[in-house]
């Protein structure tokens, strides 16, 4: 009986005292984005290097309340960014890889805030770079913050967090397109 009770809490102890390591959901396209790519009336565009802005802060690792929410697609925030842009210009029929028309970017904040009692908080920024034959067309930084309804309780603060990420990066994504400059930078 001993054992079995010792096991039992050596097993606990090892669960709690090792953070959880969460998956972040993988991208799912928001109709809305699609639709004001098709509406643009932009040109054929390819993806390329989205990399990760490691100097002002640490952008493809945080935490909610002790456990790391990790990126599905290469372990980088930077290529859930990439596969975010693809997956909306793929649905718009825009995304073609041998595009003359080019865009990159750099991921420079990332945060999705737990901590709360009451409410959650996300915050993203990233620079986006449009070139055409190599010449610059568009440099600019595109932010979006986003807040929901969060609880004291772990249980149920931690899936709501998760689960905010991709509304997070659907509304970077919708202040992109409805950047003038950028829309201009792809006809």
């Amino acid at each position: 009986m001993k054992r079995v009770l010792l096991t039992c809490l050596s097993f606990a102890v090892l669960i709690f005292a090792s953070g959880c390591t969460m998956m972040a959901p993988q991208y799912s396209a928001s109709i809305e984005n699609v639709q004001k790519l098709k509406d643009k009336g932009i040109g054929n565009v390819k993806v390329s290097d989205f990399q990760l802005d490691e100097k002002s802060m640490p952008v493809n690792d945080f935490s909610l309340r002790g456990s790391s929410l990790k990126s599905p697609y290469d372990d980088s925030y930077a290529a859930y960014l990439a596969e975010a842009i693809k997956q909306e210009l793929s649905l718009a029929g825009k995304l073609a890889p041998n595009s003359n028309t080019d865009i990159s970017c750099l991921l420079i904040k990332n945060n999705i805030d737990a901590s709360g009692f009451s409410t959650g908080t996300g915050d993203i920024e990233a620079r986006f770079i449009v070139k055409r034959d190599g010449t610059q067309r568009y440099n600019e930084k595109i932010a979006a913050h986003t807040q929901w309804e969060s609880s004291f309780v772990g249980a149920v603060a931690l899936p709501r967090a998760q689960e905010e990420y991709p509304k997070l990066v659907q509304k970077l994504l919708e202040n992109l397109y409805a950047d003038p400059k950028f829309i201009q930078a792809l006809k």
